[in-house]
């Protein structure tokens, strides 16, 4: 059995994404119609008739039409959810996309960097440099809140390895309707993180910065910051 979290609204000003610049936005949601009835009709007209916008736009059919969203920073939030990392993550067993985000750079700079840390490891990779595209965004809604879990199922899903019990308690939430998970970062001590399980529970982002990061063969450990022309600690 799988306890459900309360609900907690989330209403944050400037939700901080991070991503690689070698993913640019869609331009296909970027620009087409704002009326559900053409925009679904022109993606489904263009996706026809050009293979390569099919690779660009991704697994389309995991997002509910009602889902869907287009506009200026569109892209990047319906890459989230169109393009799988099929080897999953913390709320997802690979089926799904997920938005995740953190409430302030900090803690997005600390997550990322992990996790982009254990893929150059998995990869066997040499030291080397990543650019990386900040993204903020507003979100003001109801999320379920992971931090008020009683024990020890909270640990259990915020362990920080074994992402099992995170992904049990997601595809059911997800299942239900649910806009997503608030939880607090177990990469930075206290910073907060959501996870939206659909494109409409995140506004549409815009870029703020950019970031390069430094895998040193073990870790990433430093970012520089163009915008302040500086290298930073990761924290890791």
């Amino acid at each position: 059995m799988v306890l459900t979290p309360p609900v907690r609204r989330v209403s944050w000003a400037t939700a901080t994404r991070i991503i690689a610049t070698r993913y640019p936005p869609i331009d296909l949601f970027e620009r087409i119609s704002l009326d559900p009835a053409v925009r679904d009709a022109l993606i489904e007209a263009e996706m026809m008739t050009n293979p390569r916008l099919r690779d660009e736009i991704g697994e389309i059919r995991l997002v509910p039409p009602e889902d869907r969203v287009t506009g200026p920073g569109a892209g990047y939030v319906m890459a989230a959810f169109t393009h799988v990392n099929p080897a999953g993550s913390r709320f997802s067993d690979g089926s799904y996309g997920v938005y995740y985000a953190a409430r302030d750079l900090a803690t997005a700079v600390a997550e990322t960097a992990y996790h982009f840390g254990r893929f150059a490891r998995d990869s066997d990779d040499g030291p080397r440099y990543e650019d990386m595209r900040v993204l903020v965004c507003r979100i003001d809604r109801s999320f379920h809140d992971a931090s008020r879990l009683p024990e020890p199922e909270r640990s259990l899903v915020l362990d920080p390895d074994d992402y099992s019990a995170g992904r049990r308690l997601a595809g059911a939430l997800r299942d239900a309707g649910s806009n997503g998970i608030a939880y607090p970062s177990v990469r930075r001590p206290g910073g907060h993180c959501v996870a939206a399980f659909r494109p409409k529970a995140v506004g549409l982002p815009v870029q703020a910065k950019h970031l390069k990061y430094h895998w040193d063969g073990h870790a990433v450990r430093r970012y520089f910051d163009y915008a302040e022309d500086r290298w930073c600690d990761t924290g890791l």
